[in-house]
């Protein structure tokens, strides 16, 4: 499997590439920036885009995620939880003081238990509401691997001050669809270092010895 995890914007948002060497195909998740990058990165390992999904509809998670689309065909799966922030691009790109990026509704709704990815390589959609009404997270079982979106940090959780945010749901998201995975589950968080769930069931202060 071809597994590249790079920031992408401003914000250094974790935009995850995964391939499947035998099919050729690929997927990106949360490709907030830098297309052109990620299109260099596509090019570098032959790989064929099949799927973009986008945790959640802040910014700097799908602010790439049309132009991606335009220069590939792939069809881009968003929670449709999160179309109003789809709706308030110009409000997000207010906060940063920056031009707001051209979004459209997504090609599919990425909704609770359905089955994505490519090749031999599939994961679960967990919808993790909290930090947006929308956000989900990923689960790649076979390959113990958690791509979290900003629900799960290393040592924290997913703010909950923006519109959508809700600091309760987003911790029974997390001691309901997250901590029930396996300890050594990796997990990519939507910014900054990976960690695993084991790590954060015993040292993250929002839920330390949670069982």
């Amino acid at each position: 499997m071809v597994l590249e995890i790079f920031p992408v914007g401003m914000l250094q948002c974790n935009c995850t590439l995964l391939g499947d060497e035998t099919t050729g195909e690929s997927m990106v998740v949360d490709p907030g920036d830098n297309v052109a990058h990620i299109l260099k990165r596509l090019a570098a390992h032959k790989l064929t885009l099949k799927q973009i999904i986008v945790t959640h509809a802040h910014i700097d998670h799908v602010g790439g995620a049309l132009r991606l689309k335009r220069a590939t065909g792939a069809p881009i799966l968003l929670n449709e939880n999160d179309l109003p922030l789809l709706d308030m691009m110009d409000v997000q790109a207010g906060w940063l003081g920056v031009a707001p990026p051209e979004v459209a509704p997504p090609d599919e709704n990425a909704r609770e238990g359905m089955v994505v990815g490519i090749g031999n390589h599939k994961a679960q959609v967990l919808h993790t509401p909290g930090h947006t009404q929308g956000s989900i997270s990923l689960h790649f079982a076979p390959e113990k691997l958690l791509l979290a979106g900003d629900t799960l940090f290393a040592g924290s959780i997913g703010r909950t001050d923006l519109p959508g945010g809700d600091q309760r749901q987003l911790l029974f998201s997390i001691h309901d669809k997250l901590m029930t995975l396996p300890d050594e589950t990796r997990v990519v968080p939507g910014h900054g270092a990976e960690t695993t769930i084991g790590v954060e069931r015993e040292t993250n202060p929002w839920f330390k010895g949670w069982n």
